[in-house]
């Protein structure tokens, strides 16, 4: 019964009836609005810990408060007081706790449970403990939960898991880490001071142990032994301060990306009380963990799918990666992804940039307000935008100088980087300047509409023009031009204004410099109708150019009246040579020996050179044999030639001996180069062929020595002394003899037959040696051609000349 029911229903009092009713409805509005006032509270707090069990907003766990009490056939008020004070550990943990289902006695709490029994004080805290008995532990997780949904960051959260562990599990401190890379990272931490702190910052993963990695078991790691192997590398291994160490994986949606470390000093293994309750209690925070937006850990994003999305963005836009020390500390950067518009000072352009290490290729901005700002971004969060800044760095040499403005963000444990170049118009225009200045032109434009001429600044160096009088008016370019000039200028002038065709005109200005070579192309551009609106070209000075024509021509033509000459100069000097060294027509017998002379001049130049020989009969029935080479090509060669020649010949004709007739060749030699201001040197053999005893004597000075064919084996003789003609006033020669036998062959040579290009003579001579045997042998008159045709295998540089001398078998003759 309702107090409305209970009040009187007489017709005289109808008026205050009606008052009444309205007075007892308020009252019991008031009464319900009271009830629910008081279960606002309880509500919230329910709230906040289905919040930070399911890792849900606020709307979301009201729903589940509802579902949970009309399953179990409980009221609100009785499902937000169970929840409070029902929560008890899981051992999933993959799943968040749950509430106490109706009916389980052991974890539902009573009043009584709220009294609990003295228990043994904490070694460090001196607080009573709460033990881990079912009831007690339930009621610490319950206050937990209730206190997570306050934490604001994972400092206060590491805080607020030591204040409720310190006691029931014998916590010193705890320690929040997230996942970097290979190692990890301290995001919160209680218990520590500033030094442990800066010493647990970073902790890498010890090689080989990613078995024992708790975030890729999803396992907690019990560290309970001073010798024991902890997953991650810590910084008191061998001091052993913290004697037993928990490592917790906080496990979400199957994934674990954060660990929470519980440090204790006390020597001495965790029970298994223990240990349920600090799984518990980390998966508990689990959910309030990932609602922590500010400080959420950071994810590191897929490289793939960022490219992905620079690939669709305009401008310089890259990812960087953090590169760390040991300790923790951010050492460098390095760029994971590329926009491809991105283009750093060095020109590198999109993917290019991808790989390189920021301080490797812009190793100046360590120190600065941008490295800060970078750190900055990456530790708050917060987006950092520098001031435009000069950048100056050195490539290949060249200092190179730019503007920039900049931004940084932070995505996950990477940071989006952002720039804007300023100087790139600058850049541009100095490039230009440049291009102008190198190519010696400069850009004009005309507008017809407004009669307005524009000129770049390297034409008025062209003109030889002051930039202050500004650019030349059409009517001013007739005094300029050269007079036979203007007719031609004049005529492309009117075709371009008229019918608006491209011209591309020479002409020549007069300056104060002189006459200048200059060169016009332009275009018009015209309207709907062809009518020209404005002309745009370039003016280029060609007067370096026409320069290097005109001096080009002068050099072409001293060229060919030195080639005339020097060709006049050959047809002398062969017709001398010709008349001095004529070549029998076939092979000659002196002596009783068979001789041949081959004599080919150098085919590669125009003047005739000084290789020459000679073979006579003596009147005293012996021959004489004599083959020199003069340094030098053309008249001068020739008639140093002629005169040893003769010199030598009149000589031993008159009966000096080999070795006076060259050291007299020498005192000439030498005379000739005094005389004549020059200076030139021979070289020479001289032979004298006895017939009565077959004895061949001959002396050389600074010459290739004879080769002998002999039983089918060919080898040069031993050379003896004797130094070139006209190397010293005191020279010394020796002469050596040779017994020929019947079918001997012995060859006299100049070094134009065996030398070649990067090649020593005595590398030719083994090759001569070797194809001289089966080819002279043959004694055929055409024997020094096949040789020479053996060892040739390019064009002549030098002339040639031998000399073939064969002792025929039986004293016969020569082969036909």
């Amino acid at each position: 019964m309702t107090a409305e029911e209970q009040l009187p229903r007489t017709g005289a009092a109808s008026d205050y009836l009606a008052l009444a009713r309205v007075v007892v409805r308020q009252r019991d509005e008031i009464t319900e609005l009271q009830r629910v006032a008081a279960l606002l509270p309880v509500l919230e707090r329910a709230k906040g810990a289905v919040m930070v069990q399911e890792g849900c907003s606020a709307q979301e766990a009201y729903e589940i408060l509802l579902e949970r009490s009309r399953a179990g056939e409980r009221t609100l008020v009785e499902e937000c007081w169970l929840t409070l004070g029902g929560i008890r550990p899981v051992r999933d943990r993959g799943h968040a706790a749950t509430p106490v289902e109706a009916g389980d006695t052991g974890s539902v709490f009573t009043s009584e449970q709220y009294l609990a029994p003295t228990r043994p004080e904490h070694p460090r805290t001196g607080r009573p403990g709460t033990g881990t008995t079912g009831s007690g532990a339930a009621l610490l997780l319950g206050r937990l939960g209730m206190a997570l949904a306050a934490v604001r960051d994972p400092g206060e959260l590491a805080r607020c898991l030591l204040d409720h562990l310190s006691a029931e599990a014998g916590a010193d401190a705890v320690l929040v880490y997230d996942r970097a890379g290979e190692a990890l990272r301290l995001s919160g931490q209680a218990g520590l001071d500033d030094v442990d702190t800066a010493r647990w910052r970073h902790l890498p993963r010890v090689i080989g142990d990613g078995a024992r990695d708790p975030l890729r078991t999803r396992e907690p790691f019990w560290s309970e032994k001073p010798e024991s192997d902890e997953p991650y590398t810590v910084p008191d291994r061998d001091g052993h301060r913290w004697a037993s160490q928990a490592w917790l994986p906080v496990v979400a949606g199957g994934e674990a990306h954060e660990i929470v470390l519980v440090l204790r000093t006390a020597e001495r293994v965790f029970t298994s009380g223990e240990r349920e309750l600090l799984e518990a209690a980390v998966q508990l925070s689990a959910g309030r963990m990932a609602s922590l937006d500010a400080t959420a850990p950071p994810r590191k994003p897929s490289v793939d799918s960022v490219q992905q999305i620079l690939d669709t963005l305009p401008g310089s836009v890259i990812l960087l990666a953090p590169l760390r020390s040991a300790d923790g500390t951010v050492e460098d950067y390095r760029i994971e992804a590329a926009a491809p518009d991105s283009v750093d000072i060095a020109n590198r352009r999109g993917r290019q940039l991808i790989g390189l290490r920021v301080l490797e290729c812009y190793p100046t901005i360590v120190g600065t307000e941008l490295w800060d700002g970078y750190l900055e971004a990456l530790t708050t969060g917060r987006p950092f935008t520098g001031e435009p800044f000069a950048y100056e760095e050195v490539v290949a040499g060249v200092p190179q100088h730019s503007s920039y403005s900049l931004r940084a963000s932070r995505l996950g444990g990477h940071l989006v980087v952002s720039w804007v170049r300023h100087d790139v118009t600058t850049r541009q225009e100095e490039r230009l300047s440049a291009l102008q200045r190198l190519g010696n032109l400069g850009w004009a434009d005309w507008d017809l509409v407004t009669d307005t001429v524009t000129w770049s600044p390297h034409v008025f160096t062209i003109f030889d023009r002051d930039p202050g009088r500004g650019p030349m008016r059409l009517e001013e370019l007739p005094d300029h031009v050269l007079p036979e000039d203007l007719p031609e200028l004049t005529a492309a002038a009117q075709r371009l204004l008229s019918e608006g065709a491209a011209i591309d005109q020479p002409f020549r200005v007069t300056t104060r410099d002189g006459v200048r070579h200059l060169r016009i192309v332009a275009e018009a551009t015209t309207d709907a109708a062809g009518t020209p609106l404005d002309v745009h070209g370039f003016f280029q000075d060609l007067s370096g150019q026409r320069d290097a024509e005109l001096a080009l021509l002068d050099s072409e033509r001293a060229v060919s009246t030195q080639r005339g000459l020097l060709q006049a100069e050959r047809r002398v000097a062969a017709r001398l040579q010709q008349a001095l060294l004529p070549l029998p027509a076939g092979p000659v017998t002196l002596a009783g020996l068979w001789t041949h002379a081959l004599y080919l001049p150098a085919e590669r130049g125009i003047s005739v050179g000084g290789d020459w020989y000679s073979a006579i009969e003596l009147p005293n029935g012996e021959a004489l044999f004599v083959i020199g080479d003069v340094m030098g090509h053309g008249i001068s060669a020739v008639a140093t030639m002629a005169q040893l020649r003769f010199t030598a010949k009149g000589m031993i004709i008159t009966g000096s001996s080999l070795t006076d007739a060259l050291t007299r060749l020498n005192t000439l030699l030498m005379h000739l180069t005094s005389s004549t201001g020059g200076h030139t040197t021979a070289t020479m053999i001289v032979a004298r062929y006895r017939p009565s005893d077959r004895t061949l004597t001959w002396a050389q000075a600074g010459h290739l020595p004879p080769v002998l064919v002999r039983d089918g084996r060919a080898e040069p003789l031993a050379r003896p002394a004797g130094i070139i003609l006209g190397a010293t006033g005191t020279p010394v020669f020796e002469e050596a003899t040779l017994q020929l036998q019947e079918a001997d062959h012995v060859l006299l040579f100049t070094d134009g037959l065996i030398e070649r290009p990067g090649q020593d003579l005595l590398t030719g001579l083994d090759r001569l040696v070797t194809a001289a045997s089966p080819l002279l042998a043959t004694g055929r008159p055409d024997s020094l051609s096949a040789l020479h045709a053996a060892l040739v295998e390019q064009e002549r540089q030098d002339d040639v000349c031998a000399v073939h001398i064969h002792l025929p078998p039986g004293g016969g003759t020569p082969p036909a």
